[in-house]
Order: C-alpha cells, then sequence, then structure tokens
C-alpha cells in the first residue's frame, strides 16, 4: 500500500514552508521547503513538499535541477506546463543574480554631485517631483525614491514621508531635490519653508539634511548654499 503522505494544510502552522520562511527567514528553510513555495501545490496524493523532495531526488540534487530544460521538467510527475515555467524563470533569475555586480556606489560630496545624478531626469518632468537621495555616514548613496509627485507648479511632500522613507533604508543623512518645470530654478518660498521643516525634523530625529535641490533646465540651485541650511 502506498504511504500517505501529509498535505500542507494538515502540517502545524509554524511548520509550514511559508509560515517559517516568515517567521525565521529564507536561510532557515531547506532546499525542499524553498522548493515547495515556489510550487505552491502539490499533486492529489502528496504535498508540495513532498514533490519538491521528489523532484530534487529524480533530478540528482539543485545542481542538475538547474539545468533541467522544459521537456526534463514537464516529463517528472506533478510538473505540468505552469510550474515548469516557475521553476525555469526562479533558476533564470538565480543565474542573473549570480552574474550581476553590484553597481559603483556614488559619493555625494557637493551640490554638483547630487545635481549630475538628477537633473538629466528631473528637468524634463511636466509635474514637479519631490526626490531623496539616501546616504550612509561616508555619503555614498545607498537609496533613491520619489517621494511626490504635483501639478504643474506644485509638488506636496510631508515631513512624515520623507524621514519614514529615510529611517526605513537606516539612512545617516539625505539630500532633497524637485524640478520646476517653467525651467526657473528660483526657490519658491514655500520650497524655503519645506526646507526649514525638514531641516528640523532632521534634527529631532538624528538624520542630517544635506541640502535641497532645486532642479531647472540645466541648471540648478542649491538652498544650502542659499543660505537656508
Amino acid at each position: 500500500m502506498e504511504q500517505r503522505s501529509f498535505r500542507i494544510r494538515e502540517i502545524p502552522t509554524q511548520e509550514r514552508p511559508r509560515e517559517r520562511m516568515q517567521q525565521q527567514g529564507a536561510s532557515a528553510l531547506s532546499h525542499a521547503e524553498l522548493l515547495a513555495i515556489l510550487l505552491r501545490t502539490g499533486t492529489s496524493n502528496e504535498s508540495s513538499i513532498h514533490l519538491a523532495q521528489r523532484i530534487l531526488n529524480e533530478c540528482g540534487g539543485l545542481r542538475s535541477l538547474a539545468e533541467c530544460n522544459w521537456d526534463d521538467l514537464t516529463h517528472i510527475r506533478g510538473i505540468g506546463p505552469a510550474k515548469a515555467i516557475q521553476l525555469q524563470a526562479s533558476i533564470e533569475l538565480g543565474r542573473r543574480i549570480a552574474r550581476s555586480r553590484l553597481p559603483e556606489t556614488v559619493k555625494i560630496g557637493c551640490p554638483q554631485d547630487a545635481a549630475d545624478l538628477l537633473m538629466e531626469d528631473l528637468r524634463r518632468y511636466r509635474e514637479e517631483h519631490f526626490v531623496c537621495l539616501f546616504l550612509n555616514t561616508k555619503n555614498h548613496v545607498i537609496g533613491r525614491q520619489t517621494l511626490s509627485i504635483g501639478s504643474l507648479n506644485a509638488s506636496i511632500v510631508h515631513p512624515r514621508e520623507v524621514f519614514r522613507a529615510a529611517i526605513r533604508r537606516s539612512s545617516a543623512s539625505i539630500l532633497c531635490a524637485h524640478n520646476h518645470p517653467s525651467g526657473d530654478p528660483t526657490p519658491s518660498p514655500e520650497d524655503i519653508q519645506l526646507t526649514k521643516r525638514l531641516m528640523e525634523a532632521g534634527q529631532l530625529i538624528g538624520i542630517d539634511v544635506l541640502d535641497h535641490l532645486v532642479i531647472g533646465d540645466n541648471r540648478y540651485i542649491s538652498l544650502k548654499e542659499m543660505g537656508c541650511l
């Protein structure tokens, strides 16, 4: 008599692959458990974990599975076209990650460095975009995010949105920038007021605001150089 295998719903919640990954992290899971998450479902008489383990056994391990082509995968009982696509896509992503290299980090040493990084994108927008660069203790850019998109002549952003994003990235400092679709980078009174609010909030939180750039058409103005910071 064929031995009955447990379905995922019959396994205690804390032992299910998805729940274990959420609680303990991906590194805590076995090859079979990670593969079961990708497969999502098993067959009529075996759970996704048992299916995953059988696939690894039939293929001869994880490395051999990565070399399987479409025909190889779809000839394994329990793998149809949809599961074969999921597996091949996941394997290809793994290959691309392995081949990729970390981009060279950009260091912000002066307003011009930030302007060089942002100018080409921001100067072409027809609405105001408020962008933040997030930096580490060595002023290397560790993230970039557009936090607000406004109308033709107004961009609205609140300091809490800016610093929530900065805290999420463990930023030591930030540099803010927004564009003026008119092409004239002269700061408005609202720009100056927002800059002061950001600076005050940053001092309270412990995240420095290095500068606030207003980007025009191939021109920019640094509110730090204007004395607003």
